[in-house]
């Protein structure tokens, strides 16, 4: 139970950090573009309880970097700049900000001016989207190419295996960086991102591919398959109701490997220089933008993306090991 709940709590974690990623454009409090020119790579705004005259807030003082560094209340729910989100819909509200024309940068500015902490959200939804899609184009295309793989066998088992063999022996971070490299280096930062994530999914499907193929022939044999079979069922119907749902679990503990994987190869690409360019932020790019001679114990926020990458694929695995311990007892249960 206590396992259970461990889980539990590493899954909502996650729900969050996805969540926020998602809704970035309201959890920043300013636009990625905006540049503030007059305060270059300017330190972490201060927040402050108590005022010049020694006067206790219960609203967080912040002083501002702009317009002489008055002592101005950190306000919630303001309006500001536009953002979509998903684009589904737009809005201009924010989870925080100051009143105009005064500014508030929690973890400092870049070289550009440009809030670091705006930057660094919007891009923590670039990055986390960029692993959670190509982990679902993976995932898709093994699901359905194991299943019939290993429900019809034959020639069509032939021709997938074969087609995964190949696909395996690629040296596939080679031929991810080649393939981005063909193609234009001012791609549109949107266009970029799409490229990114279908090329990570093709190249991903192989392994579980086999995985599910084993499952699917394993099940396909079992004798409430074959009963179903007896009584009419269509292989829609079989593989829907009673052969894909073994493969789930595999799945799901393919997903908590291939999402980090696929949030690290898109870091990498960013950070040289073949992956999200400017000015649309990524985790990555972020990280190659770094002045040089930045120090950890100097300008610790400006490696903030380091951290939030070390956080996000320790919490996958967490879940990944949580996950093994709780079908493992699932399993022990169901055969005894």
């Amino acid at each position: 139970m206590r396992r259970d709940k461990k889980l539990t709590a590493l899954v909502l974690l996650l729900l969050f950090i996805h969540g926020v990623a998602i809704l970035a454009g309201f959890f920043s409090p300013y636009s990625y573009r905006e540049q503030n020119r007059e305060v270059p790579l300017a330190a972490p705004t201060e927040l402050r309880w108590v005022d010049g005259r020694g006067a206790w807030h219960l609203r967080p003082l912040v002083e501002s970097p702009i317009a002489g560094g008055a002592l101005v209340p950190l306000r919630f729910f303001v309006r500001g700049s536009s953002y979509s989100v998903l684009g589904l819909f737009g809005s201009d509200l924010h989870l925080f900000g100051v009143d105009e024309p005064h500014r508030v940068f929690l973890l400092g500015t870049d070289a550009l001016g440009r809030d670091y902490f705006s930057r660094l959200v919007v891009g923590a939804q670039v990055s986390l989207t960029a692993g959670l899609v190509a982990a679902g184009l993976a995932l898709t295309t093994a699901l359905s190419l194991g299943a019939l793989a290993g429900y019809f066998g034959g020639f069509i088992d032939s021709a997938i295996m074969r087609l995964v063999d190949v696909f395996l022996s690629l040296p596939w971070i080679y031929m991810l960086l080649a393939a981005r490299a063909f193609l234009p280096l001012d791609m549109a930062p949107g266009t970029a991102f799409f490229v990114i994530v279908v090329l990570l999914g093709l190249l991903g499907w192989p392994a579980p591919t086999r995985i599910v193929r084993g499952i699917v022939l394993s099940a396909r044999e079992r004798e409430y398959v074959e009963a179903s079979r007896g009584a009419g069922a269509g292989h829609l119907h079989l593989l829907r109701r009673h052969i894909l749902p073994q493969a789930y679990s595999a799945i799901a503990i393919q997903a908590t490997l291939l999402v980090p994987a696929y949030m690290l190869a898109e870091v990498t690409l960013s950070y040289v220089g073949l992956g999200v360019g400017e000015p649309l932020p990524s985790w990555g790019n972020m990280l190659a933008d770094l002045p040089r001679g930045s120090l950890l114990g100097a300008e610790p926020w400006t490696f903030a993306p380091v951290f939030l990458l070390v956080g996000v694929t320790w919490l996958y695995h967490s879940v990944l090991s949580s996950l093994g311990d709780h079908y493992s007892r699932r399993n022990l249960g169901a055969t005894t």
